[in-house]
């Protein structure tokens, strides 16, 4: 087994009005459902936009910096991602494609390194 991250950044999800959004909830409520009854689910979760709290922390001149607002100066940032544990890259895929239909915008999926054994 391995885990795969599916996520979208919030510039992806598009404009809608209030009505599209909650029509959504319960289908991706059903979706992280199916996840959790098939054994695969890991996390999943949705991250505060604009107005929720983000911090950078810079190791780089040697003590570590805390600064208010993100490290890295960027255009798109995480919206929001689920954490799965499947066998394959189909399986991951089947997952992906079953939020991305849920939530109505596009999903990117990645596996994750495998951890090291600790002995």
């Amino acid at each position: 087994m391995a885990e795969y991250l599916i996520y979208f950044n919030q510039q992806w999800v598009g404009d809608h009005s209030e009505e599209w959004f909650a029509g959504r909830g319960p289908l991706a409520m059903a979706a992280v459902n199916e996840m959790k009854a098939a054994g695969v689910y890991v996390f999943a979760g949705g991250l505060e936009e604009e107005d929720g709290p983000v911090y950078g922390a810079d190791p780089t001149s040697g003590d570590v910096l805390i600064t208010d607002g993100p490290y890295v100066e960027s255009k798109e940032f995480l919206g929001g991602f689920a954490v799965v544990d499947v066998p394959d890259d189909e399986a991951a895929k089947f997952w992906a494609a079953k939020i991305a239909e849920a939530c109505g915008w596009p999903h990117e999926i990645r596996r994750f390194k495998p951890q090291p054994k600790i002995e």
